[in-house]
């Protein structure tokens, strides 16, 4: 017989699988609703103008980071590449009460108050390359050894560009896999060039690269591999 603990535990687990199963079966695209470059297709109840764009520059950027924010907003000039907004919630895109839905509610990588202390980045997407960049400087809060980024922080930083890259690409997607190899410690509020793309697509999985530079591309601080899921239609 089964302890009550690895019961409770059993059941748990069955709930969980439960759960995972219903957002795996997800309509991507439901008919009637408007879809939003995002992890998850659904609806948008406020126009995002609303919301403060945290993609944009602000007083604790450095200036190569500026610099190469300005490049790439140069380069998008012509078409080939798109700037990404970036917001701290999902809440004005998730249905029901928006007031309600937005309380106590903040996306990870913009959780803080002030800025420059944690995640400041940007993105930039080349939808011919299949290609996402990110733009990093990690702040003071994403310490791990003293003076420098913890690799929790770099981990997060390439699933999400990664993420956002094979989601701009072909729509819904969940992380299944993430491999990474750290090569050089990434010190505190450097700038660093997160570059992904989407190497190939079979059936509902999709494969990407991504590697973290220095802004000026001498020194390789991480490189990684990922494999994606796509929602179910």
């Amino acid at each position: 017989m089964c302890r009550p603990e690895a019961t409770t535990m059993l059941r748990g687990c069955g709930r969980l699988i439960h759960k995972t199963k219903a957002l795996y079966n997800l309509p991507i695209q439901p008919q009637g609703t408007t879809i939003s470059s995002c992890y998850f297709s659904v609806k948008r109840h406020c126009p995002p103008e609303e919301l403060r764009d945290f993609g944009l520059p602000n007083a604790t950027w450095s200036q190569n980071l500026k610099n190469l924010y300005n490049k790439f907003l140069e380069l998008s000039k012509n078409g080939s590449w798109e700037r990404i907004p970036s917001h701290n919630t999902i809440a004005d895109q998730l249905q029901g009460d928006l007031q309600e839905t937005r309380i106590g509610k903040r996306m990870f990588l913009r959780n803080l108050d002030s800025d420059g202390l944690g995640f400041e980045y940007c993105m930039f997407f080349n939808r011919d390359e299949r290609r996402m960049v990110c733009l990093f400087q990690p702040g003071p809060y994403l310490e791990g050894p003293p003076g420098y980024a913890h690799g929790g922080c770099i981990a997060t930083i390439i699933d999400s560009t990664a993420g956002a890259g094979a989601v701009y690409t072909c729509g819904s997607v969940m992380t299944a896999n993430l491999n990474i190899t750290y090569h050089k410690p990434i010190p505190l509020r450097c700038t660093l060039f997160v570059d992904s793309h989407v190497d190939k697509i079979e059936g509902r999985k999709v494969y990407s690269r991504c590697h973290i530079q220095s802004y000026d591309g001498v020194i390789l601080h991480a490189e990684a591999t990922a494999l994606f899921i796509k929602a179910n239609k």
